[in-house]
């Protein structure tokens, strides 16, 4: 499948700075109108998800599944901004918050971390329960993006109700995107992502105590050092470079089996450039690669206050609904 051109061009020239876009749709963005309904989802291993729901106006037999980025929430403005366009476009939507990201710690020791989709499955699998939904779709952002990927391609068996997948600004080589953000151009982006990380750990710290302590907490002083001292223990991996290894979608790719669109922009500096995998696309039937020219990290800023990721998520999903559609006359 050849790589998709993209069309995206932001509405002020001050966006194709792919920091303002960064820091503008993270700080600034407000998205109003999207009236959520949570859910909480007990998971098998006793620990729990909460779900934010929001419907369309009339009864749909579609859902999309929303998946946010590291340390975010099913409150952030792009997931809210998602929700609202296929809430409008008869389209229900399930926002998922991990493990411990919906303003209440989770119950384990081990928590969310990039590769765990066996959460994925249980949302998927929870939502199908419901005998509602004839259309299932999954919408990623960054770790979001690289957990539906990694789903998509590492499942052998997926339901035929689950139709397509959108990734958007996706860290598919998680070492690459680890080394990118411990550059110093990023030293402002990775301080933050640190900080709340660390602040949960002194929650598990009080919740178990004897498995790590505060000198333990503070001596971690960067990312991957975290996930050495605490992401890869606390989730049966050797170390930090074992995480990141095993958890990364790119390698998952090419067993995708479904339409997926990863949508990553040239000027995101959160992403190596292994996280382009050109090589992939343009061998695959299924992965289609957009890279735009402006957008940053979870940016896209478009007309409206409408995103442009989210108009081309649609526009994707009725590009799948037409190539069902002309299967079946064909048939």
């Amino acid at each position: 499948m050849p790589i998709v051109p993209s069309s995206y061009s932001p509405p002020k020239r001050i966006f194709r700075n792919g920091d303002v876009s960064t820091l503008y749709s993270a700080l600034i963005r407000k998205v109003n109108g999207v009236a959520q309904l949570r859910e909480r989802l007990e998971l098998p291993d006793g620990d729990f998800m909460d779900l934010e729901w929001s419907y369309a106006s009339n009864k749909s037999d579609s859902c999309i599944i929303v998946l946010h980025g590291l340390e975010g929430n099913a409150q952030r403005p792009y997931v809210l901004g998602t929700a609202k366009i296929f809430n409008e476009s008869g389209i229900d939507c399930c926002a998922v918050n991990y493990r411990s990201c919906s303003g209440e710690p989770n119950r384990l020791f081990s928590s969310y971390h990039s590769g765990r989709t066996e959460d994925i499955k249980a949302v998927l699998e929870y939502i199908l329960e419901k005998g509602i939904y004839r259309h299932i779709y999954i919408k990623g952002f960054s770790l979001g993006g690289n957990l539906a990927l990694k789903f998509a391609g590492e499942s052998e068996n997926l339901p035929e109700e689950l139709r397509g997948i959108i990734a958007v600004s996706t860290p598919v080589d998680l070492e690459g995107c680890m080394r990118s953000l411990q550059a110093p151009r990023n030293f402002l982006y990775s301080t933050d992502f640190l900080l709340t990380l660390k602040n949960k750990l002194k929650e598990k710290e009080i919740m178990f105590p004897g498995k790590l302590t505060k000198h333990d907490i503070n001596k971690i002083r960067t990312l991957k050092e975290y996930d050495d001292f605490y992401t890869s223990k606390a989730n049966g991996f050797k170390n930090a470079l074992d995480y990141y290894t095993r958890s990364s979608a790119l390698q998952f790719l090419p067993n995708i089996k479904i339409p997926a669109l990863l949508i990553n922009a040239k000027n995101d500096s959160f992403l190596s450039d292994s996280c382009y995998p050109k090589e992939i696309a343009e061998k695959s039937k299924n992965v289609f690669l957009e890279m735009t020219d402006h957008g940053g990290h979870v940016g896209f800023v478009d007309k409206n206050n409408i995103y442009y990721n989210e108009t081309r998520a649609l526009k994707f999903i009725e590009h799948i609904l037409s190539i069902r559609h002309s299967a079946k006359i064909k048939i």
